[in-house]
């Protein structure tokens, strides 16, 4: 194997992969392309382990607060008591800031940074995110409401933002179960 040296160490070389043949050139080898540490930007971006973490650790906060909120919607409906209500709105707000963060982070990972190596199931879960958020925040403005007047959208709303995050779950929790991956 010939190994580059002086001036073009850092580009792309010919490897000589043969063993020596009869009658060949010693200076014509069999081109084989090898990639160097050089020509990173042709490799795939990888994701940010920070980022990764960050991810980890704030996107199971908003499905509990909106699984949470959905609880205390039905409780309302079947009790009228006020607190559950309020602590509906409280847990939707709460859900809606905690999401901010694993949204943004998963924009740049799917969009942005590695939208090349990112599958199919990534821009599901995102699209599937973006849509629970938007039904979360309509939900937030009719838990602005006064008292009953939350019945039944309240509840409709809370079922529909928490099916969208379940269905992203799952379409995640395939994935990485078909690939091999820990999700």
């Amino acid at each position: 194997m010939r190994r580059p040296r002086g001036k073009g160490a850092g580009r792309a070389h010919i490897v000589d992969i043969r063993s020596p043949r009869v009658g060949a050139s010693p200076t014509a080898p069999i081109p084989f392309p090898v990639e160097t540490a050089a020509m990173s930007s042709l490799a795939a971006p990888h994701r940010s382990v920070l980022a990764n973490a960050v991810y980890g650790l704030l996107n199971p906060i908003p499905f509990g607060c909106f699984v949470a909120a959905l609880i205390f919607d039905i409780l309302y409906v079947r009790t009228a008591e006020l607190l559950w209500d309020k602590g509906a709105a409280w847990l939707i707000t709460f859900g809606l800031l905690f999401a901010v963060v694993p949204r943004l982070v998963n924009l740049a990972q799917v969009w942005i940074t590695s939208r090349r190596t990112a599958v199919r199931s990534d821009r599901i879960d995102f699209w599937l995110n973006l849509f629970a958020i938007v039904t979360a925040i309509f939900n937030a403005f009719v838990h602005s409401r006064d008292a009953y007047a939350v019945v039944p959208a309240g509840a409709w709303l809370s079922a529909c933002t928490v099916l969208l995050l379940s269905i992203a779950h799952v379409f995640v929790a395939v994935q990485h179960s078909a690939s091999g991956d820990r999700p």
